[in-house]
């Protein structure tokens, strides 16, 4: 349910694109330093997003580096970008993979994310002593979106609200001026995330019988139109709340994501179920 706040990468200069690829750099050098080879895994750039955000609001100290690593082992990377913002969102990425492992093992009895889930349990662990409210909140509303799924007649606003909260808590740093402002990113991003992550899997749900919240209208013949407006009215929320913010050094970045980036993954989606339907 993670990677789809994204960078349209035509769309930025050189220069632009790899100040974003050193932050997403850094987060990955975070969490190889935080949690090792398995941490890294829940490497995803929605979290990268934030960590520019942040970044940009707070004008926390950061740490450039040249850095080798897996994937370029030959050539040192021109920047890696970190800070205890950073830090924050690598032990952010490993809490929530291992709720929504969690979640796909008690809804669906997905194997390999029971296996997954108790490999990070014990960098989990250590997670929820370093951010006890976090991880607490995180836990329980991962527990509640279980059981409004289950319920499969919860209204789909209510469903996807749920993931956005989590979302909020994530997004709001710090408990300050800015704190109302990130958490309406966090929780209409969330939102945003649940909804065109249920409208990429709805024929997939649907055969194998599982839960999704399109599941009654899919077949509708104004179904694309109105997830798009869905959509749309969540990503305007968040960015309403995004242009109040006083950003500066990544808001260009950042705005290629929110007005451009997200949508990638939803024209992808829209042009794989027209194939699949004969309309194209």
């Amino acid at each position: 349910m993670f990677g789809y706040v994204i960078v349209n990468k035509p769309e930025l200069r050189i220069k632009e694109f790899e100040k974003y690829r050193s932050y997403y750099c850094g987060l990955c050098h975070s969490l190889k330093e935080r949690h090792g080879f398995l941490g890294r895994l829940t490497l995803n750039y929605d979290m990268t997003f934030l960590i520019m955000l942040l970044s940009d609001l707070y004008d926390k100290q950061e740490e450039n580096q040249c850095r080798r690593c897996m994937v370029h082992p030959f050539k040192c990377q021109n920047q890696v970008r970190s800070s205890e913002i950073t830090d924050y969102c690598a032990d952010m990425c490993v809490l929530l993979a291992y709720y929504k492992c969690m979640d796909d093992w008690h809804d669906e009895h997905k194997l390999s994310r029971k296996i997954y889930a108790s490999l990070l349990h014990r960098r989990v662990r250590v997670i929820e002593k370093q951010y006890p409210e976090m991880a607490g909140f995180v836990e329980k509303k991962m527990n509640m979106l279980s059981i409004v799924e289950n319920a499969q007649e919860m209204p789909m606003d209510k469903v996807a609200k749920v993931f956005g909260e989590i979302m909020g808590a994530v997004f709001s740093y710090k408990d300050d001026v800015w704190k109302r402002d990130l958490y309406r990113i966090g929780f209409y991003l969330g939102k945003f995330i649940y909804l065109l992550d249920a409208y990429e899997d709805v024929e997939r749900d649907v055969k194998k019988g599982a839960y999704n919240p399109y599941k009654e209208i899919y077949k509708e013949k104004d179904f694309d139109k109105n997830v798009l407006d869905m959509l749309m009215l969540m990503i305007g929320e968040c960015t309403d709340s995004f242009e109040r913010l006083p950003l500066l050094e990544n808001v260009e970045i950042l705005r290629n994501i929110l007005y451009s980036g997200v949508w990638g993954r939803y024209e992808k989606a829209k042009g794989e179920k027209s194939k699949i339907n004969g309309s194209v």
